[in-house]
């Protein structure tokens, strides 16, 4: 009964639906990501390679990591070390959980301003092979991904302090601390 009404609790339902969501776009780039370079591959076969399929595999792939390490915040999937933590008593390590959990929203907020900074310098230049497409847009994935980072780590700084115990089904390396 309490793991249903934990589970019915608007916070749980809300970080599994943007999981879901996180996973869906993460699905989606990499599906986009096999398919151009399969296509790549194929017209290389044929004598007549793409010009834009190295730079957009990279920019493709670039996207494909920053997503996916919010998925994994999102998920509490990034490697940790438990083992460590896990000598602690009960008080050092619910201290070093939150202390750890603040430098991990503290960076990633750094890293998304910086990275919003940055892209009005990048909003004139555009891409080599695709020139259509600007640096700044390209760019964007990180205060992107910064902010969508940032929401599951409040989300896991929130479960933290209301002391739920963190989900390892996720991962056998989740350990809720990154």
């Amino acid at each position: 009964m309490a793991q249903t009404a934990a589970a019915s609790h608007p916070l749980v339902r809300f970080r599994e639906r943007y999981a879901l969501g996180l996973e869906r776009l993460v699905i989606l780039l990499m599906v986009v990501l096999a398919g151009e370079v399969v296509l790549g591959v194929f017209m290389r076969a044929i004598g007549r390679p793409l010009l834009w399929y190295d730079e957009m595999a990279s920019v493709l792939l670039a996207w494909l990591t920053f997503y996916g390490s919010a998925l994994a915040s999102a998920r509490r999937a990034h490697i940790g070390c438990p083992e460590l933590v896990d000598q602690l008593s009960a008080g050092p390590r619910r201290a070093f959980a939150l202390i750890s959990q603040i430098l991990v929203i503290a960076f990633f907020a750094l890293v998304g301003w910086v990275g919003a900074d940055i892209l009005p310098v990048l909003a004139d230049e555009m891409m080599v092979s695709v020139p259509w497409l600007s640096a700044a847009m390209v760019q964007s994935v990180i205060p992107v991904s910064a902010a969508l980072i940032l929401v599951a780590e409040f989300l896991n700084l929130i479960d933290l302090i209301r002391a739920q115990p963190v989900d390892r089904s996720a991962s056998s390396l989740a350990d809720g601390l990154h």
